[in-house]
């Protein structure tokens, strides 16, 4: 298991627009899963003890953003061959287990996390009401503790709604290497 650092990227850029079909049966666009004032998109997966720490952080952090007109859309673009974890049904009991309530898909081309140059689980994305993205990086100051800690991502995603930008610091989100298809 490979720890890496999400790298930084460019803010305003819109991701292109896809059709998806979730562990759950939704059938959707990335573009049409947005609330009205944003969307949070995530690269997760179930064998990554960085994400296995903050399940439930990411699940109440979701409806929490929900409230505030954000929808939320999580991928896996793990190749499937290389952990079991990673399997359709244990992310369908990942799902169970942490209370997901957003559409949880998976990359089996791993085209959408080489679209968004994901480089680790977890990371998040927070993309504006124009699909303007405006963060990259962690969910909260804590990282793999189970206590939330200083909740940047959700004090971005505010920010942003309020004011159009996001002036606070970014940082990456560390935890497992995507594991890339060769």
């Amino acid at each position: 298991m490979v720890l890496l650092n999400s790298s930084s990227c460019n803010l305003d850029w819109k991701p292109t627009n896809f059709k998806f079909t979730s562990l759950q049966g939704e059938e959707g666009t990335l573009y049409d899963s947005k609330g009205p004032n944003g969307l949070l998109v995530m690269f997760i997966c179930n064998h990554c003890p960085y994400v296995k720490s903050i399940e439930n952080k990411i699940s109440s952090e979701t409806k929490r953003i929900q409230k505030i007109g954000v929808e939320s859309i999580a991928f896996m673009s793990n190749d499937q061959d290389l952990y079991e974890e990673d399997s359709n049904q244990n992310l369908i009991d990942q799902i169970s287990r942490a209370d997901f309530k957003f559409p949880y898909i998976i990359d089996n081309s791993q085209e959408i996390g080489k679209s968004f140059k994901a480089q680790c689980t977890p990371e998040f994305y927070f993309f504006n009401k124009n699909l303007e993205l405006k963060y990259r990086g962690r969910l909260d100051s804590n990282g793999k503790d189970a206590e939330m800690g200083n909740p940047e991502l959700y004090y971005a995603i505010e920010e942003v709604i309020s004011k159009g930008y996001c002036s606070t610091q970014q940082y990456p989100s560390v935890g497992c290497s995507i594991k890339w298809k060769n």
